[in-house]
């Protein structure tokens, strides 16, 4: 089987999907960081690097953070020591533009994507889940609407990126309805085809 010392992976899946989840038990099984967009604006911003100063001065100006200086931030985090082996990414690449940086990145230090987990939760599940998340954690901002454009904007600019990586044989279909434990089962069992297998028993980080 293919060593875990290859374990580069990137998780994909609509909002409401549980991949922020899935993503965390997969990384820790193999014994990778998970790395999250969202985390690495945050780290960036609260440390005052000069990327984070970037980032401020445009989400503060309400605007979007460029392809560009999204792809530069996940660059700087790849390149740190606990990425060497191998890495989770979440929420990146979420268009074709930034597919390509991470083309280019990885063509750079002679690497490659291991596999692509695509979950797969049907819209209204989505919802469904989202709604409830809202509900629970409070936020009365997250309305049917504005979880409907998210999961659009998902459809539209995320979604297509599957395109390019099933061409290149790396997806894995992943039902992600079910329980936690279901759903990670599936992901561990389908990486497990693929020859990539955590260091042990592929079923510990199902537990």
């Amino acid at each position: 089987m293919t060593s875990a010392a290859s374990a580069r992976f990137l998780i994909v899946g609509p909002q409401g999907s549980g991949k922020g989840t899935q993503g965390v038990l997969v990384a820790e099984a193999f014994g990778v960081p998970q790395v999250a967009t969202g985390d690495i604006f945050r780290e960036n911003v609260k440390g005052g690097t000069e990327l984070g100063t970037k980032v401020q001065e445009i989400i503060e100006a309400g605007h979007l953070v460029p392809d560009e200086l999204t792809s530069e931030l996940v660059r700087d985090r790849l390149e740190q020591p606990d990425a060497e082996r191998g890495f989770l990414l979440d929420g990146y690449p979420r268009n074709r533009g930034q597919v390509e940086h991470l083309d280019a990145f990885l063509d750079g230090r002679g690497e490659a994507l291991d596999a692509v987990i695509e979950l797969e939760v049907p819209r209204d599940e989505s919802i469904a889940r989202l709604r409830h998340r809202a509900t629970d954690q409070g936020r009365t901002d997250d309305t049917e609407d504005v979880i409907a454009n998210r999961l659009a904007i998902y459809e539209r600019e995320t979604a297509p990126i599957l395109d390019v990586y099933r061409e290149r044989d790396l997806v894995l279909r992943i039902d992600g309805v079910g329980t936690l434990d279901e759903v990670t089962e599936r992901i561990f069992a389908a990486l497990a085809d693929r020859g990539l297998v955590p260091n042990g028993d592929a079923s510990a980080g199902a537990a």
